[in-house]
C-alpha cells in the first residue's frame, strides 16, 4: 500500500530527496541506541529553507509527526522515531554563506558540522568558541537545538550567545526570519530563543548568524592537583582576578576518573594518581604573561593550595593533558558506559558528589561510578557501570537526580531533555513553568507534529 504523504514527499523533493527501507535502516535510531535501526517510516532531506516549509505544511496536513535529526550525537534520545515518523535531515543544507571579518560574524546554514564552522572561522583569523568532542559530525542546528555548552561555557556561554539570529520554519511550514547579524537588538520579543535549547518542538532551524571572537593570542594551560572541589574553586576564583575573566576552562576530575583515564594502556598520569582532586585550568593569554600564570600556581602552592601542577610548556603537551579529560569514550571501555549530565551550584558540588557516589555504591556491587566535568560551570559528567535490572537502574539515576530539586540544580546542564530525562523535568522545574512551556508548544504547534514527546510528555497538559 502507498502512502500518500510519502509521494506528496517525494514530488517536493524528488526520488533523491527521500531516504527509506534498508538504507533508512542502516542509520542509527539515535546515539545511545546505536544497534537499532532508525524506525521512521523516511528521512526526508531537503535542499533549502522553502523545502523545508513544503515538507512541514504537507506533514501538518496530514497530521504527520516529524522529528528534525541533526548528527545523531546527542545522548538524550532526542532524535527518536516512531513507526510512521518523518525523520528530516539537513544535511544537504549545508556550507558558510557569508564570512564578515570587519563584523565578526558568519552566516551559515545548520545542517554544517561544527568542525566546518571552526575552520572557516580560523582561515580569517577568527574563533567559533564552542567546541565539543562530536565537533565532526555535530551540526549548528543541532547544537542551536539542545543549546550546546561544551568546553568554553566559562568564558563564551552556552550556544544561545553565539546566535546573533535565525531562520526557522513552524510546524505549519510557516517561515519565520530574523536573520539580523546585530548584537543590540532590542525589539520587543527575541524571538530566535524559542528555538535555542528547544530540541526541535517548537520549529526546524535552518539558517543562523554566528557570533565570531578573535583568535586567541596563546594559552597557559595546567593540570593541578588540590585537597577538593572547593579548593578548586578557590583556585578557579584567583585565576579569573589575575587574568581578569580570561579563564577560558576549568574542568574538574574526582579521583576515581583520574585513575580510570591513566590506567595502564591508557595515557600517561603527568600527576600522580594518589591525589584527592585534579583540575585542568587553561587562561587565554599572550606569551609574555605566561610567568605570571606559572607565579600564580607558585603562590598557591606556597600556600598549600595546590599540591601538585605540571604546566604545558608545548601545543603537544597542552594537547596531552586535554586527552585525559576529553577522552571518555575510554569511559565506556572501562565499563562506565552509562552518561548522566547535570548542574549543581558550586557551593553544594562537594556534598552532592559525595552523597551521590555513596548512594549508588550501596546499590549493587557493581554499581561504579566516576564524576567530572565543567566544574567553573556547575556542570558535573557521571558515567556509571550498566546493571542488569531495570530497577537497579532506576535506583542510581535517583541517586543522582533526585538530590537535586533541594539543591536548586539541574537534570540537564547541556544535553537537553529529550526523551531520556522527561520524566526528570519536574526535579528542575515549577509546576508553572511546566505549563508555561506547555502553553508555548500549543500555540506553534497545536497539532503537535514537530518532536512530539520530548521535552513534554504531553504537551496538552
Amino acid at each position: 500500500m502507498t502512502d500518500p504523504l510519502l509521494d506528496r514527499l517525494t514530488d517536493i523533493l524528488g526520488p533523491d530527496g527521500l531516504v527509506v527501507g534498508d538504507e533508512l535502516a542502516s542509520r542509527p535510531a539515535s546515539w545511545t541506541r546505536a544497534d537499532e535501526p532508525c524506525a521512521a517510516a523516511a528521512l526526508v532531506r531537503p535542499r533549502s529553507t522553502e523545502h523545508v516549509s513544503a515538507v512541514l505544511a504537507a506533514c501538518h496536513a496530514a497530521g504527520r509527526a516529524v522529528v528534525p535529526r541533526g548528527g545523531a550525537t546527542g545522548l538524550v534520545d532526542g532524535i527518536l522515531c516512531a513507526p510512521g515518523d518523518i525523520a528530516l535531515s539537513l544535511e544537504r543544507m549545508t556550507g558558510i554563506e557569508a564570512l564578515d571579518p570587519l563584523a565578526m560574524t558568519m552566516v551559515v546554514r545548520t545542517g554544517t558540522t561544527l568542525e566546518a564552522v571552526q575552520a572557516a572561522a580560523e582561515v580569517a583569523d577568527l574563533f567559533f568558541p564552542l567546541d565539543l568532542g562530536a565537533r565532526g559530525s555535530a551540526t549548528i542546528g543541532g547544537t542551536i537545538s539542545t543549546n550546546a555548552g561544551g568546553l568554553r561555557v566559562l568564558r563564551y556561554g552556552m550556544m544561545r550567545e553565539m546566535v546573533l539570529g535565525l531562520e526557522a520554519v513552524l510546524a505549519d511550514g510557516t517561515i519565520v526570519s530574523s536573520m539580523r547579524p546585530l548584537i543590540k537588538n532590542n525589539t520587543g520579543l527575541d524571538l530566535k530563543q524559542l528555538f535555542v535549547g528547544t530540541e526541535g518542538t517548537l520549529g526546524v532551524v535552518t539558517r543562523a548568524v554566528l557570533r565570531l571572537r578573535p583568535a586567541p593570542a596563546g594559552y597557559a594551560t595546567a593540570l593541578v592537583a588540590c585537597a577538593d572541589v572547593n579548593a578548586a574553586a578557590a583556585i578557579l576564583a584567583r585565576a579569573q582576578r589575575a587574568f581578569q575573566g580570561r579563564v577560558s576552562s576549568f574542568e574538574g576530575m574526582w579521583p576515581d576518573f583520574y585513575r580510570t583515564m591513566t590506567a595502564p594502556g591508557r595515557f600517561i598520569p603527568p600527576l600522580p594518581r594518589e591525589h584527592p582532586y585534579y583540575a585542568l585550568i587553561e587562561v587565554e593569554c599572550v606569551p609574555e604573561e605566561e610567568p605570571r600564570f606559572l607565579s600564580l600556581l607558585e603562590t598557591l602552592m606556597a600556600e598549600a593550595v595546590v599540591h601538585d601542577a605540571v604546566v604545558s610548556a608545548s601545543e603537544e603537551q597542552r594537547r596531552a593533558l586535554w586527552r585525559i579529560r576529553d577522552r571518555v569514550e575510554m569511559l565506556v571501555e572501562a565499563g562506565l558506559g552509562r552518561p548522566f549530565d547535570v548542574s549543581v551550584p558550586l557551593s553544594a558540588m562537594a556534598g552532592y558528589v559525595a552523597e551521590a557516589r555513596a548512594r549508588i555504591a550501596a546499590i549493587h556491587p557493581d554499581a561504579a561510578s566516576v564524576a567530572y566535568g565543567h566544574v567553573g560551570d556547575n556542570n558535573i559528567h557521571w558515567n556509571t557501570a550498566r546493571l542488569p535490572d531495570p530497577a537497579l537502574e532506576a535506583e542510581v539515576e535517583a541517586a543522582i537526580y533526585e538530590p537535586l530539586a533541594a539543591l536548586q540544580g539541574s537534570v540537564s546542564a547541556e544535553h537537553g531533555i529529550g526523551l531520556e530525562k522527561r520524566g526528570k523535568l519536574g526535579l528542575s522545574r515549577s509546576t508553572a513553568e511546566i505549563a508555561t512551556m506547555r502553553a508555548v508548544k500549543r500555540a506553534l504547534d497545536p497539532r503537535n507534529i514537530l518532536n512530539p514527546g520530548k521535552i513534554l510528555a504531553n504537551p496538552a497538559g
